[in-house]
């Protein structure tokens, strides 16, 4: 417009003067022009041409000008509209600091994307905040050319471009005026939190917390030196010793010693307890590791919190176990009731032996907790977890590997008891092993022989051996008492037989009802073998029996001048007496 303008009075003063100049040019062919005149309309005409080229140079201009801002303007209006299509489609990048929400970007600086634009505007922010001085550096606005740059002291925070101010709605300068406002603002923040002067502050605080523990562990190890002893008397004094029926589990000294124990163990505890709770305070005065304040506290409460939830939701769980467990508590109670009633004969169960009852019961009882177990394991905390299913496989392959021979034992020590080959108290016979069962557990035998020395046997021995019941052969049959002797074909054997069966009948221990009886065992090249047999009943005096059996063959046969040896000694003999006590020879 004000080129225009500029053109419009040039072509007015051009006019005015071509008209002054050739008005009248009667009165000028009147008057005799001069040189000079001539020379003066000539100039006139060359600025007249020269005004003229000058007027068509300078409205190519402006429609050159009005062109290029037409095309700005389209331009511009072009950019707002595809910025105005991607709004709903790019969030922009929040400038975060300290975790609080400056503002966002959207688009480009140069080659720089919003997120290296943010951060480095994040690192500028930080650097001017945590700056150790004492006051903040001044935030301000420069105005370029193509941008809006925020600046503090001589450093450049940000730079908000055109584009920047498309994006929220506003020009450039009103949005750099804006975000300044807010870093300044921010950078003012930081400086308060981290600043020279804060740091002073925060060092006379620790300072003061740690003396503050100081005097504190002090008058706790005080307090402990001082009255522990004199507590301890004085509890001596009052308390009794703590006794179970004859058992004096804790007596006064014991008990002195367990309380100074438990007063140092509270000594230990206090401490800690105040260092747990100075040292989160102590790190949470400084910005820097207020963090690291909030991770210790975190090694305590957050397990502690874990627990609580884990126990928390536990509790309905816990509440099933806690229900199956009494269940099958009184369930084996009603199985020990009954096994106890048929143990000892007031109940009595067609073919079923009232010695079953104990390892019935056993059984029983592992079958009621083996299955109560599995009702449990589901209901445990993580027992779905690997961790859990790995360490139980780990321990059950442990248990089979390392208890095959106990559970050996076991199983035979129970067929044993349902077989009953022999019961606690019978006289039995194991291999060259004589003597009294005095103990029948699931896992071994123990037998008392008549030397009184006591042998362990493992029931997988005695399940896999034969084995020797005198004492139910004494009580229903009878054990059979035999022993042999040889003699030679020149005695009748009707003598040697009554000889035998006298020495049976002089026998006591021996029964006379069944009779004893001889048998002809063997015919051999030299002599005779002849079995004397006699039933009795009191298998504890075997070896009595047959000792006194023996004396009485040997009386016997003396008596009847009969020797008990191989003919073949004395076949050919000259003069060999005969190998009978002189006093028992017939004269």
């Amino acid at each position: 417009m004000k080129n225009n303008s500029i053109l419009r009075i040039m072509m007015v003063i051009l006019f005015t003067v071509h008209c002054s100049l050739f008005a009248s040019p009667a009165r000028a062919q009147n008057d005799s022009l001069t040189a000079k005149d001539d020379s003066l309309v000539s100039e006139l005409r060359l600025q007249i041409q020269e005004l003229k080229l000058q007027s068509i140079l300078m409205q190519e201009r402006l429609e050159e000008t009005g062109k290029s801002a037409r095309e700005d303007s389209l331009r511009q209006a072009r950019r707002k509209a595809r910025i105005d299509s991607l709004r709903s489609i790019i969030p922009g990048v929040p400038l975060v600091v300290e975790g609080d929400t400056l503002f966002r970007l959207y688009d480009r600086k140069g080659g720089m994307k919003p997120e290296e634009r943010v951060l480095s505007i994040h690192d500028a922010i930080m650097q001017s905040g945590k700056s150790m001085k004492l006051i903040a550096d001044t935030v301000y606005i420069f105005e370029g050319d193509y941008t809006t740059d925020i600046m503090a002291g001589s450093s450049v925070i940000m730079s908000v471009t055109d584009n920047d101010a498309i994006w929220q709605n506003t020009t450039r300068q009103e949005l750099g005026a804006q975000y300044c406002d807010i870093i300044t603002n921010k950078i003012n923040e930081l400086h308060d939190e981290y600043g020279l002067q804060q740091k002073l502050k925060g060092l006379a605080y620790a300072a003061a917390i740690v003396l503050l523990l100081i005097v504190l562990i002090w008058i706790t190890n005080w307090c402990h030196r001082r009255w522990r002893l004199r507590m301890a008397r004085f509890l001596m004094k009052r308390i009794r010793p703590l006794a179970i029926k004859d058992y004096e589990v804790l007596n006064t000294h014991r008990m002195g010693i367990l309380f100074l124990t438990t007063l140092n163990v509270l000594r230990y505890v206090i401490i800690l307890l105040l260092l747990f709770i100075c040292i989160p305070v102590l790190f949470s005065i400084f910005p820097e590791t207020e963090s690291l304040a909030f991770r210790i506290l975190g090694y305590v409460w957050n397990p502690f919190v874990g627990i609580v939830k884990s126990v928390v939701k536990f509790l309905p769980n816990f509440i099933q176990i806690v229900v199956i467990i009494v269940c099958f508590r009184y369930l084996v109670k009603g199985i020990r009731y009954l096994m106890n009633e048929i143990g000892s004969g007031r109940l009595k169960i067609t073919g079923f032996y009232a010695d079953w009852a104990e390892p019935t019961y056993f059984i029983l009882r592992v079958l009621c907790y083996s299955f109560m177990i599995v009702m449990i394991w589901p209901l445990l905390p993580s027992s779905n977890s690997e961790v859990f299913q790995g360490v139980s496989v780990f321990i059950g392959i442990i248990v089979s590997l390392g208890s095959s021979s106990i559970i050996g034992n076991v199983m035979a020590g129970m067929v044993m008891t349902y077989m009953r080959p022999f019961h606690v108290g019978d006289f039995i016979k194991y291999g060259d092993t004589e003597g009294f069962v005095i103990e029948k557990t699931m896992l071994v035998t123990r037998i008392r022989t008549r030397k009184n020395n006591v042998i362990t046997i493992p029931n997988s021995n005695l399940m896999t051996s034969q084995t020797t019941n005198y004492t139910f052969s004494a009580q229903n049959f009878g054990i059979v008492v035999h022993t042999k002797v040889t003699i030679g074909y020149d005695v009748r054997w009707q003598e040697i037989r009554q000889l035998l069966l006298d020495a049976a009948h002089a026998t006591k221990g021996l029964r006379q009802h069944p009779e004893p009886f001889v048998l002809v065992t063997a015919l051999d090249d030299y002599y005779v073998e002849y079995e004397v047999n006699a039933y009795t009943n009191q298998y504890e005096k075997l070896p009595v029996i047959y000792s006194e059996l023996h004396h009485n063959i040997l009386d016997s046969f003396h008596t009847h001048g009969v020797e008990i040896m191989s003919p073949h000694i004395y076949a050919h003999r000259t003069n060999l007496e005969l190998q009978i006590p002189k006093d028992q020879q017939k004269s």
